[in-house]
């Protein structure tokens, strides 16, 4: 038996070990699950847990969606593997499954994930860490889930290659703030350039996508509710416009409640 780079070899299905982020849970058969994972070093994976589905199986709860794991995988002879060991790193679904905003937006972080992951074991380092950070950020409700769940999505996008333009015009680069905003042509827009049909977000709405999109949480976090809801529909037009069909976890996402207390923490 050898190990390369965290890979054993010599085994009739060759091992490989990585940490993951738990996307999806699908039922197979009367006892089994098939997994979707984000890993750190081989892209999304999808594997088959034997078992976990009985009352006692070892590591059942431990492949719960949005579980941070340490997964052994035994590789298949297709695309679908087998997870021969898991440990939990941090579980985040069990504090989640009892606040509806956060678990919806968990769900929307986990779909946006697989879907801007098409290609199974593709390294997408930078995507495992956004989608670990959003997860960590909704269970340590430092700021509302509706927030974080924004600032994903726009720093996804800008991963994708699909961040909207918010401080200069789309389509001539003229520095703004602009009150046009096209999602066809790309984001924000000058008069000149503005195309029919562009909305027209007040200042403050471009200024909260700007401070999601860069991490200014002090902007972003004393908000008005009506600034983050215009800006919330502006984020998921543009992301569904490029995804080219809609995310089935969007519409159930609560934005209706006013902003929720979050917990203070020394900066």
């Amino acid at each position: 038996m050898e190990r390369h780079n965290g890979t054993v070899t010599g085994f009739r299905g060759r091992l490989f070990r990585d940490d993951a982020v738990v996307l999806r849970v699908q039922k197979l058969g009367e006892s089994d699950r098939i997994i979707t994972l984000l890993t750190r070093r081989h892209g999304r994976i999808r594997a088959v847990a034997r078992g976990v589905r009985r009352t006692t199986s070892r590591f059942g709860g431990r492949l719960e969606p949005f579980g941070h794991v340490d997964v052994q995988f035994a590789e298949g002879r297709g695309s679908l593997h087998s997870i021969s060991q898991v440990e939990g790193i941090a579980l985040f679904g069990g504090g989640l499954m009892g606040d509806y905003p956060r678990y919806t937006a968990a769900s929307a972080i986990a779909e946006t994930a697989e879907r801007l992951s098409p290609e199974e074991q593709e390294p997408s380092l930078r995507l495992f860490q956004l989608t670990l950070g959003a997860l960590k950020a909704l269970a340590a409700r430092e700021h509302e889930a509706a927030l974080v769940l924004d600032a994903y999505l726009l720093r996804a996008m800008a991963y994708a290659g699909w961040a909207p333009a918010l401080r200069e015009c789309a389509v001539c680069a003229t520095p703004g703030p602009h009150r046009g905003f096209s999602v066809p042509a790309g984001g924000s827009v000058c008069s000149d350039c503005r195309p029919p049909g562009a909305a027209n977000p007040g200042p403050p709405t471009l200024a909260l996508m700007c401070a999601l999109s860069e991490g200014d949480w002090t902007v972003a976090d004393s908000s008005p509710v009506a600034v983050r809801r215009e800006a919330s529909g502006l984020v998921a037009a543009h992301l569904q416009w490029h995804l080219e069909r809609a995310l089935r976890s969007l519409p159930l996402v609560d934005r209706s409640r006013p902003a929720e207390p979050v917990v203070q923490t020394e900066r």
